[in-house]
């Protein structure tokens, strides 16, 4: 793989646990500088002290993505400490798992607020630097970003609005040399199910799918670097999204029937 990231100002939100934190630790291996933002300054530390001590370059700025002054001092952060900005990776995220007719309509609003307005912020204040470097604009999706995934509303919805938000600013781009990358890894072995908020907004704890099966965090850290270094537009991760890619073009039908099996069949479904 082509060492694109070499010298390059990186962002990344989320990076205080899962995919973020194993972006951060690969990239700086890789000769980056990072920008780490989260919430928890602690992790954040820990993490940008570790890059450090082997000898990488990692800053931190502890910040919620759902409130735009945050993002815009996360942006600042990367340009006071190191000139610029060549890539930003919206990464941070939250999950749910509920269905939507027992949903309280706060979930999709914090959903929203995390998943999709956090992106919107962090891209607007970052643009003119990434514009300015022909850099890469990359969000984190997911397979439920391509098609509905049932007991997941928010999380599907917030995903389309983030596609639909980086392919405009793709098209916008188009002149300027600006790379727009939309990735969508598969379930992966990672914090965010967690997380995840059920009916009423609280985290459900536990995580109904075997992690072993998962993707790791790590193998998702991989295959986005590869794919900025190919200056790709969508990054499927594994045969599962790439399949639903493809079949949803001819039998979207046909998908609804598989997502709603799959769905219903995991421990303790809301479909139960």
């Amino acid at each position: 793989m082509k060492n694109n990231l070499n010298n390059k100002t990186v962002i990344i939100t989320g990076a205080s646990s899962g995919i973020g934190a194993a972006m951060a630790r690969e990239y700086a291996k890789m000769g980056a500088r990072v920008v780490l933002g989260a919430r928890q300054a602690d992790k954040l530390e820990a993490i940008c002290q570790e890059i450090e001590a082997a000898g990488g370059k990692a800053v931190w700025c502890a910040c919620d993505v759902s409130k735009a002054e945050d993002c815009q001092q996360l942006i600042q952060t990367a340009v006071d400490n190191f000139g610029g900005i060549d890539v930003l990776i919206c990464n941070a995220g939250i999950s749910m798992r509920a269905l939507f007719d027992d949903l309280d309509l706060s979930v999709l609003h914090r959903l929203m607020d995390v998943n999709f307005w956090g992106t919107v912020y962090c891209t607007k204040y970052a643009l003119p630097y990434l514009q300015q470097s022909k850099g890469s604009l990359v969000g984190i999706s997911s397979v439920a970003g391509i098609h509905g995934l049932p007991g997941r509303t928010g999380y599907s919805a917030s995903k389309f609005a983030m596609t639909g938000f980086l392919e405009t600013i793709r098209v916008e781009n188009l002149k300027k040399g600006l790379h727009v990358m939309v990735a969508c890894p598969g379930f992966t072995a990672s914090n965010v199910r967690f997380a995840a908020l059920t009916a009423d907004g609280s985290q459900q704890g536990s995580t109904p799918r075997e992690e072993g099966k998962m993707m790791s965090p790590e193998e998702v850290a991989h295959i986005v670097a590869r794919d900025i270094a190919r200056r790709k537009r969508l990054c499927l991760m594994e045969a599962e999204g790439r399949a639903t890619h493809f079949v949803k073009k001819f039998a979207p039908a046909f998908v609804d029937k598989i997502f709603y099996w799959v769905m219903s069949k995991e421990p303790n479904s809301p479909f139960k």
